[in-house]
């Protein structure tokens, strides 16, 4: 049988099908559990999902749909619904919600380039920068920008390391509601002192981790101050509001606010040098270090690990809930990142997350905006093919030599003559050590607000 003839076949076994079993005065309609059974059947595929998943869910038109070209098909058939498969393998499928903030590569690098057509040198960029973040702070809910809290920074007495201190904090950024972290800083020092914001990711544990308590321990023994901090619902912010709540769109306008704050109250001291001034996070924190950039010039270093992608918007609505991606008539989160320019940065991606062709496009793109400057090599990727999404150490090594490059920081006794890094002398606490408000949260302030509802009230 010729191609033409295995396709009237099939559309004959599929009329004969659906006369059969429907008709137009129903829409020849179908529950979507019944549709995935015949889809297994008919494709030889197998697609997994749970029972809330089409429970109640049904499909107009629902055979008609269906193609030679499974793919094609699966397209028809979930669309409709805000629904889509993730592909797990040969054949095998995984049902999933409509995810608004993830593209497909080529949907995400035509949209940056159709962006790009917008300026073509230094003052055209410049214009499209004023453009878009302008419109960022109304975006994120912080125009006018909340009045600043009038109390003291709550710190914990330091604890000694070899050749680095940690001192826990927490900072009122509105009334009632506090961001927690720690401040690792170098044991001795000479003149003024660069400092390097760590938001946390979505990794489990927090900023409890082992990773994120080396990074900082090492950024402080190398001669900066690392600031880790929760993300909003995270670590001790859980005293105050439930898991559940770092789900909603407000998590960004709070995650944010609390990473200027921090900003605030560091750059008061003036052993900081204002001129030093990074930022450093990986996944979630990536997202929050690369609008964080955008928003605030105070910054002057920005390092977003594997989390930077032309057509990835952030999975968390702490990343994405907020009207960001509207702003300037539509932008996405690599000409966001290309805001920094020319101030240093590194992007660091991986081969196994949505970072995965950094170098292919998005990196060209960063470089051409560094060029309207005159400063390509101000932006650099380092990309680990092999590597999956996680802060190990072959992404914390170029790390430490991008702030040692642009920080002016000692790497003697800590890089050896092989390039490689010793952490081995970075004391790893339990996470209760890193608490601020003590171990049952006993110490958390009487005046703090609980509950969502309560924080939304400080926005009416």
């Amino acid at each position: 049988m010729n191609k033409y003839g295995a396709i009237l076949s099939f559309m004959l076994i599929l009329l004969s099908e659906v006369i059969s079993a429907q008709d137009s005065d129903h829409q020849y309609r179908k529950p979507l559990k019944e549709v995935i059974e015949l889809l297994e059947k008919r494709y030889h595929i197998t697609i997994k999902y749970s029972e809330a998943q089409v429970e109640g869910k049904w499909l107009d038109y629902a055979d008609w749909r269906f193609r030679t070209d499974v793919d094609q098909t699966l397209r028809n058939v979930l669309a409709p619904l805000d629904m889509k498969v993730n592909k797990e393998g040969d054949g095998k499928y995984k049902l999933k919600e409509y995810e608004y903030y993830r593209w497909e590569v080529k949907e995400g690098w035509d949209y940056l380039d159709q962006l790009a057509t917008q300026y073509h040198d230094q003052k055209s960029w410049e214009l499209r920068k004023d453009s878009i973040k302008a419109e960022l702070y109304r975006a994120v809910r912080l125009s006018p920008m909340p009045e600043r809290p009038r109390s003291k920074p709550i710190l914990t007495p330091k604890r000694i390391f070899e050749g680095y201190t940690v001192q826990n904090f927490a900072l009122e950024i509105l009334p009632g509601v506090f961001v927690n972290g720690s401040i690792y800083a170098p044991a001795k020092y000479k003149g003024k002192i660069p400092v390097v914001l760590s938001p946390d990711g979505h990794w489990a544990d927090h900023r409890y981790r082992k990773d994120a308590q080396v990074r900082c321990a090492m950024t402080a023994k190398m001669g900066a101050i690392a600031i880790s901090y929760d993300l909003f619902a995270w670590g001790e912010s859980l005293l105050q509001f439930d898991f559940e709540d770092h789900r909603k769109s407000l998590a960004l306008t709070i995650q944010t606010l609390g990473g200027i704050r921090i900003l605030d109250y560091v750059l008061e001291n003036r052993q900081v040098d204002a001129t030093r001034v990074g930022i450093c996070g990986g996944s979630g924190g990536g997202s929050h270090t690369v609008l964080m950039t955008a928003l605030d010039d105070r910054i002057t270093l920005s390092i977003p690990v594997v989390s930077l992608s032309s057509y990835f918007y952030g999975g968390c609505p702490c990343e994405s809930g907020m009207p960001i991606h509207a702003c300037g008539g539509g932008t996405n989160n690599v000409e966001l990142a290309a805001m920094a320019a020319p101030r240093p940065q590194l992007v660091v991606s991986d081969g196994k997350d949505w970072t995965a062709h950094m170098p292919q496009h998005d990196y060209p793109y960063l470089q051409k905006i560094y060029g309207y400057y005159g400063v390509e090599a101000n932006v650099q990727n380092v990309h680990l093919p092999e590597d999956g999404h996680d802060f190990g150490y072959s992404k914390r090594k170029p790390v430490y030599d991008f702030l040692s490059e642009h920080f002016r920081l000692q790497t003697m006794g800590l890089k050896g003559a092989d390039g490689e890094y010793d952490e081995s002398g970075c004391t790893i606490e339990e996470k209760t050590a890193l608490y601020t408000f003590g171990a049952q949260g006993e110490n958390l302030p009487a005046h703090a607000i609980h509950g969502f509802k309560n924080l939304e009230k400080l926005f009416q």
